[in-house]
């Protein structure tokens, strides 16, 4: 029954999305992110549902009357850049046959990044694309919160088999990067339901988070909840809200938990820890071989040239880190355009807070623009120790960072006087020069000028 409903909802979705591309974007994202294909047990697991979907959306794309040019943005710029290296890097892979297929899924995520980035360019659908991210991912959150509160927390949470967020450490990644989403919304739903809805998701959310059992998850969601905090209006609320649910997580933590986040400090003996540090030696030592395109995709699969570079290493490695994944798959290069395309989405959330500052119109985006600065450190943190480079997740918050920025100066550009404006009054009874208090200019207005000046 599950297959034939996935497949059916995919199907059926087709003429939607030759009508209306928004369509597509939304149907995409529910599958990338969600996954519903992997939590069937039959022919809709090799049904090639994304394929579907990404054909009927670039096909509706070109002849409808969408933009066919991505923003002209700094972020944009900075992907486009990324998207050749990377390319670039496959091309010149140590092993081209595991890198070209692996080229192949990375370019459709890419491919994807600059189609929403045409197409999803209002408010409305802006909300709409951060629904849906925050759906799909947040019933893993919701349902991953549940099952621990219901089992002790015994036992760690998993995402989908076959997907991006498959390993619990990965899942934590993605959750973590949800909360802030999940903020936004809150703030600015206007049912009570609806944020009651949210604040509760948002508590099981970080309850999921600690019972993946991932160290650096623990680190992450520390971090983010940090930053979340200096970036919400109401700070004491959303202290008492994540802060509780936080402590809440921690007193329902079983022995087993605390006795994993305890080796923390104890790195040097613990042999995933160890494990990681020949990971990363292996990518930069091979960058420094080979500085410019780095190894190709999947290049710390070889085993026989990790221990090569690594030889007290006893098997080969994924990278564990965004960084190093990057650094070893697409040289020094390739790590810079990813660092530089990082900070570039950071700085363009910081543009909108700017733009919008004096603009009560335009508070939705300053809203979102601070949330996902959130979502962007919480990526880069928890990223330190995950091989999610080339995750979904992250590139669907760039394109919603740059279309934010558009739909801005386009409503900054229509009324740019109240865009600087400064509002009420200025300290002290103060007023600009050139501008007359009001009972002065009152007064103005009643005194008669004399008929042999008023040609003057």
């Amino acid at each position: 029954m599950r297959d034939f409903l996935v497949v059916m909802i995919v199907l059926g979705s087709v003429p939607l999305i030759l009508i209306r591309p928004q369509v597509g974007i939304i149907m995409w994202f529910w599958l990338g992110m969600m996954n519903p294909h992997r939590l069937t047990w039959g022919y809709a697991q090799e049904f090639r549902v994304a394929l579907v979907v990404g054909i009927a959306t670039l096909l509706a794309w070109l002849y409808s009357r969408e933009p066919k040019a991505p923003p002209n943005t700094a972020t944009v710029w900075t992907l486009v850049a990324f998207t050749f290296w990377v390319s670039v890097a496959a091309l010149f892979a140590i092993h081209p046959e595991v890198a070209i297929p692996k080229w192949e899924e990375i370019i459709k995520i890419l491919l994807m990044t600059f189609v929403t980035m045409c197409i999803v360019q209002t408010r409305e659908r802006i909300d709409q694309l951060v629904w849906v991210i925050v759906v799909s991912l947040g019933i893993y959150g919701v349902k991953g919160g549940l099952f621990t509160i219901v089992t002790g927390g015994h036992y760690r949470v998993y995402g989908p088999e076959g997907s991006f967020i498959e390993e619990n450490n990965a899942l934590a990644l993605a959750l973590i990067v949800l909360l802030p989403l999940m903020q936004y919304l809150r703030v600015n739903a206007k049912l009570p339901w609806v944020r009651l809805g949210l604040m509760a998701s948002m508590g099981l959310t970080i309850i999921a988070i600690l019972a993946s059992y991932s160290r650096g998850a623990l680190v992450g969601i520390a971090m983010t909840l940090g930053f979340l905090l200096l970036k919400a209006k109401r700070r004491f609320l959303t202290l008492i809200l994540t802060g509780g649910m936080l402590v809440v997580g921690l007193l329902i933590a079983p022995a087993e938990w605390y006795e994993r986040m305890d080796t923390i400090p104890d790195y040097q003996q613990d042999e995933s820890a160890e494990g990681r540090f020949d990971a990363w030696n292996f990518a930069y030592r091979l960058a420094l071989d080979h500085p410019f395109v780095g190894g190709g995709q999947l290049i710390g699969t070889d085993d026989k040239l990790f221990k090569q570079y690594v030889p007290t290493a006893p098997t080969a490695r994924a990278a564990h880190s965004i960084y190093f994944e990057v650094l070893g798959e697409t040289g020094f290069v390739g790590l810079g355009l990813f660092l530089l395309l990082l900070l570039a989405s950071y700085r363009a959330g910081s543009t909108i807070i700017r733009l919008t500052r004096n603009r009560p119109d335009l508070a939705w985006a300053r809203s979102l623009a601070a949330m996902l600065q959130v979502s962007i450190v919480g990526y880069a943190t928890t990223g330190a120790f995950l091989s999610l480079g080339f995750f979904d997740l992250f590139y669907a918050l760039v394109a919603i960072v740059t279309v934010t920025l558009v739909v801005v100066r386009k409503e900054v550009a229509k009324s740019p006087a109240s865009a600087g404006a400064a509002t009420g009054p200025p300290p002290l009874g103060l007023r600009p020069f050139g501008r007359p208090a009001p009972a002065l200019a009152r007064a103005a207005e009643t005194v008669a000028v004399p008929r042999g000046l008023a040609g003057s």
